[in-house]
């Protein structure tokens, strides 16, 4: 009889060849249940933004007399916390709550959009003239310099600390000149223009006289409209002196001398003692809660997707 040769080797093979497609294939239907139970979520989240685009805007009076905050804090723009937009929206629901019975403006900024902070400022004037018996009140911590001033002296009293600095009544527009820098480095500024003033104070090429005249004049212009604001919502309180409107900031106590703020007091004492409402409910609009979780969980599925796809480029 023939000698029949050992094939013990071939059949460990092909056991870790099957093997190995079972392995693979259980991953991968492991990845594919991980992925699909990631869309569900993600899924069920954008629907519930979709649904309930409200929730979480703020934490609501719950039927009970309150004094309504709005944060006036860090810088004032378009693109930050402290817009127009927010603030108004803020001011809107706390006046339509039938139980706010005054709002305080929490105001912590060094300032920022002239025009944002114009928004603002009509906003509370509006107010104040179809509500004349709802109390506005800034209650300043840190700093209301600048625009977060220019809100303030809407309302109907500012009460500061002692230490707080207030004021930087002026306006300001910065830049660099790299004129010369670009001559030592034999750099030449090429530069085409459809306008005689389209480049102007363009900062690599040399200052033109006319050109910083005219936007001086501009910058005194939104100036005037700051101090005439200020005049206007402060009154006769002020007691104007010669450097005034001249940009200066001054401490809360220095403040009050010059009229600028009316007394010394927290948050805490203003609701409580002025507006007789102690409880305090921020109605500062904020992210919506589904957002909140929709963008985490966008979070956790691009990642899953990264570490999904990541060994697949590998192999």
């Amino acid at each position: 009889m023939e000698h029949q040769p050992n094939s013990g080797w071939e059949r460990d093979l092909i056991e870790k060849v099957a093997l190995a497609a079972i392995t693979e294939q259980t991953r991968a239907r492991r990845w594919g249940i991980a992925f699909k139970g990631l869309l569900f979520v993600y899924l069920f989240a954008i629907f519930g933004v979709a649904v309930y685009p409200k929730l979480g805007d703020h934490h609501g009076s719950k039927g009970d007399d309150h004094t309504a905050i709005i944060d006036l804090v860090g810088a004032i723009a378009e693109d930050k916390d402290a817009n127009a937009d927010s603030i108004i929206e803020g001011l809107r629901d706390a006046v339509e709550d039938k139980h706010t019975k005054g709002i305080i403006l929490h105001a912590n900024s060094p300032g920022g959009s002239p025009v944002q902070s114009a928004y603002v400022y009509d906003e509370i004037r509006r107010i104040k003239k179809e509500h004349p018996n709802l109390p506005i009140f800034t209650v300043v911590s840190d700093m209301c310099a600048s625009g977060c001033y220019y809100i303030a002296s809407a309302s109907d009293k500012i009460f500061v600390n002692p230490a707080s600095l207030v004021g930087s009544i002026g306006v300001l527009m910065d830049g660099f000149g790299f004129v010369d820098v670009m001559q030592k480095l034999g750099v030449e500024r090429r530069l085409l223009t459809a306008g005689s003033h389209k480049a102007m104070l363009d900062p690599f090429t040399p200052r033109k006289e006319n050109e910083t005249i005219y936007m001086q004049s501009l910058l005194n212009q939104v100036h005037q409209q700051f101090i005439t604001a200020v005049k206007n919502g402060r009154g006769t309180r002020l007691k104007e002196t010669p450097d005034m409107f001249s940009g200066l900031v001054w401490t809360g106590e220095e403040g009050v001398k010059l009229g600028l703020v009316d007394e010394f007091a927290t948050q805490n004492e203003v609701a409580k003692t002025l507006i007789g409402a102690e409880n305090e409910v921020n109605f500062t609009p904020q992210e919506h809660l589904m957002d909140r979780i929709a963008g985490r969980l966008g979070a956790s599925f691009g990642q899953a997707m990264s570490s999904f796809l990541q060994p697949i480029a590998l192999r």
